[in-house]
């Protein structure tokens, strides 16, 4: 074989290689151009479907969070209700024990009335009247004369 065949083969493959490249290239850009709008409905698609599925999951939390609130709502209720059942008979067990006792209610408001202020030294226990017995003359000791100093 001459030079000239050998370089005759080569352009031959060269042109071959280069021609199934070109018509390679034809075909991508052809599947390109039918693909990508029919890639573009998939992908709407498979978008419309994750919206969906969020949407979905949203409600659902939203749904589950009332439930939970009304759930709460509910036992906040029986709770108060209970509390005010126990309140109510705490009253009357009291109101009971205090109806006939009047020693007591009376020790109770002179305690009452001793430990408002610390610094009383004088503690008036009321009569039946609720009138206090009041001693009048022992702050007057002596007889208190004020004179004033001469001016000049």
């Amino acid at each position: 074989m001459s030079y000239d065949a050998e370089e005759k083969k080569e352009v031959r493959l060269i042109i071959k290689w280069s021609t199934l490249g070109i018509f390679m290239l034809i075909f991508i850009i052809i599947g390109g151009m039918i693909g990508c709008p029919r890639y573009d409905v998939y992908r709407q698609n498979l978008q419309g479907k994750a919206e969906l599925a969020r949407a979905t999951q949203n409600r659902q939390i939203r749904v589950q969070e009332s439930q939970a609130k009304f759930e709460a709502a509910v036992y906040e209720k029986q709770a108060d209700s209970t509390r005010a059942v126990g309140i109510h008979i705490s009253n009357n067990i009291i109101g009971q024990s205090l109806k006939d006792n009047e020693a007591y209610l009376r020790w109770l408001w002179i305690t009452d009335v001793a430990g408002a202020n610390v610094d009383k030294t004088i503690v008036y226990i009321p009569t039946e009247t609720n009138v206090p017995i009041l001693e009048a003359m022992r702050m007057n000791k002596q007889d208190v004369t004020i004179t004033m100093p001469e001016q000049k």
